[in-house]
């Protein structure tokens, strides 16, 4: 019979970490990496959210080839702008239905999204629009125009030049 003996444990082994101390350095670890989340947060804050919108008074200037009852839609704006002998008025391009951004055509204009369409005044001819399109204020200084989308005019409002 022979009997075998473990040798003992060398002083240069490293010792067994016990299970609660493994928990424990999980959960630190867990809770410092929270704080740092919570910091990069924190560190955003001071800047803003929200993008800049461009300022609702805007000037334009009107080509000198636009023929009387063509609309004029300036880049980067929502409004369509005409001119004729009675003077110059601002329709906006926003459909009353919901939203979306019309299109001119031969008629007037034309919902790309659900098929609304509008006269060259601003009437509705076919739904589901259910109100006719905004007139804007316009004025006129020298030679550029400034439309103001954020203020409706009644319809028929015209600038003489």
């Amino acid at each position: 019979m022979s009997t075998t003996t473990t040798p003992p444990p060398s002083r240069l082994d490293p010792e067994a970490v016990p299970r609660r101390d493994v928990l424990g350095l999980a959960a630190m670890a867990s809770a410092a990496g929270a704080c740092l989340l919570a910091l990069v947060g924190m560190l955003r804050m001071p800047k803003a959210a929200v993008l800049s919108s461009p300022s609702k008074k805007f000037k334009a200037v009107l080509p000198e080839n636009l023929a009387a009852g063509e609309a004029f839609v300036p880049p980067g704006r929502s409004v369509a702008l005409f001119r004729d002998a009675a003077g110059v008025h601002a329709i906006s391009t926003v459909c009353t239905h919901l939203g979306c951004i019309i299109k001119p055509n031969a008629e007037g204009f034309e919902c790309p999204c659900h098929g609304s369409k509008f006269l060259g005044d601003g009437s509705v001819t076919r739904g589901p629009a259910p109100r006719a399109l905004p007139w804007l204020k316009v004025s006129h200084t020298g030679g550029n125009w400034i439309v103001d989308e954020g203020a409706p005019v009644p319809p028929g409002t015209k600038v003489q030049a």
